[in-house]
């Protein structure tokens, strides 16, 4: 970091620079404030539901302040930290690349979503004990802030944050979605650790006017992930491997049954209700090279897997697999190449209700209003350059390709070109 660096320095971090030292002077005292920028463009250059040409934007905005409690107050191994986002925009996905009656199961805009609105995103109180070993978190936050955690520098929704939030979004929200949470963390040695969680469930917490709610009207239950996270140095590289569960209380629909068990599809009646909902997720992530000897640059690769309640949700199974090369060329040390693929499965379950509700109505064209779409699975990869143009400034250029959006055989593949624009002012 360029103590004293003027805005718009390529050393600084920050845009605004560091203010004549001010802000290095409010980060040793322990103040920490951002203000953080995602904006993402799509263009649907070939195939997709809706073959019409035309670009897509999306955006970001999250302010934020981090305070170090020991330095401000005293409080030994204590911190806060409280964030505001706002989202803007439209994403491509919605009616170009998928069919509207099925939606892509990813996006080629991750950063839309959850309501193009504000929302306080975080705002939680941490507390370590016996010299770190414990670790206690409190507040409003997402359980991919912690749980099933994965970075996101890829643009498609599928290589982006915490995959069980993508998958079982309707009990686990992500980042930019806030609930009251507890998690507690236990350090089981330098390289291994355990930690569980309770989440507030409350849909309500979705609906764009409640971004500021703190009340808990609306609880349908609790959501407890627990996890296991692994961080061992293979030939003296960083790797990060997890293992975990969720369990929700909270009632949920069968995806086929009906109240009486029967064929939901072939009878119209109301969904069977479940006491809970359940699944699990594995991820690794490892640096397997370093590039002439600097540990700093070099191929890391990297696979998420989730698996879901057969008898509640949609996608029942997804895979993902990917690498990064970080500093590939001499010239360009900063920069970055990732190239990712993944598949997401739809339920049979959910397939087969599909072709009854045809059955039932005796529609089997395709192109009908009134035809409902049979889902199997839908395929994306990503390939992205990151132009580390400043150290506040990233821009990622990316081609995604989608087969079978919103895992509808029907929909043409789609060829999709992406900028993704990261930045912190």
């Amino acid at each position: 970091m360029a103590i004293g660096a003027e805005a718009f320095s390529s050393e600084s971090k920050w845009m605004s620079g560091d203010w004549g030292g001010t802000r290095t002077e409010l980060l040793d005292k322990g103040y920490d404030f951002s203000v953080d920028y995602v904006g993402e463009v799509a263009s649907n250059l070939q195939g997709g539901y809706d073959h019409s040409n035309t670009a897509r934007y999306t955006d970001q905005f999250g302010l934020g302040a981090h305070l170090d409690l020991q330095k401000i107050l005293g409080w030994h191994d204590a911190e806060f930290k409280l964030t505001i986002s706002e989202r803007s925009g439209r994403n491509l996905s919605n009616d170009r690349i998928s069919d509207p009656r099925a939606g892509q199961l990813s996006s080629v805009q991750e950063v839309w979503g959850r309501g193009q609105t504000w929302r306080l995103t975080q705002m939680w109180f941490k507390q370590k004990y016996f010299d770190g070993a414990l670790d206690i978190k409190v507040g409003r936050f997402g359980e991919g802030e912690d749980f099933n955690s994965f970075a996101c520098d890829f643009q498609n929704l599928a290589f982006c944050g915490s995959q069980v939030g993508n998958w079982a979004g309707g009990i686990w929200y992500n980042w930019p979605v806030s609930q009251w949470a507890m998690r507690v963390k236990y350090n089981l040695t330098p390289e291994l650790f355990v930690q569980v969680g309770a989440f507030e469930q409350n849909p309500s917490n979705l609906e764009t006017g409640n971004g500021f709610k703190l009340s808990g009207s609306g609880t349908k239950g609790a959501i407890i992930p627990v996890e296991l996270v692994w961080s061992p140095k293979w030939q003296g590289l960083p790797g990060e491997y997890r293992v975990g569960y969720y369990y929700s209380s909270a009632k949920a629909d069968d995806v086929y049954d009906d109240v009486n068990g029967q064929p939901q599809g072939l009878t119209g009646e109301p969904a069977k209700s479940r006491s809970s909902k359940h699944g699990w997720w594995l991820g690794g992530l490892q640096q397997v090279t370093a590039h002439d000897g600097d540990s700093s640059r070099g191929l890391s690769l990297f696979a998420n897997f989730t698996v879901h309640d057969q008898a509640t949700n949609v996608i029942d199974n997804y895979q993902q697999a990917g690498m990064v090369y970080k500093g590939a060329f001499d010239a360009r040390p900063k920069d970055d190449i990732g190239f990712a693929v993944a598949r997401i499965h739809v339920n049979d379950d959910v397939k087969r209700r599909a072709e009854q509700f045809n059955s039932q109505s005796g529609i089997d064209d395709y192109d009908n209003p009134g035809f409902v779409p049979v889902q199997r699975s839908e395929y994306n990869a990503e390939l992205y350059y990151g132009v580390h143009v400043t150290n506040w400034l990233t821009v990622r250029p990316n081609l995604q390709y989608i087969k079978s959006p919103g895992g509808v055989d029907q929909v043409d593949n789609a060829l999709v070109a992406g900028l993704k624009i990261q930045s912190s002012f």
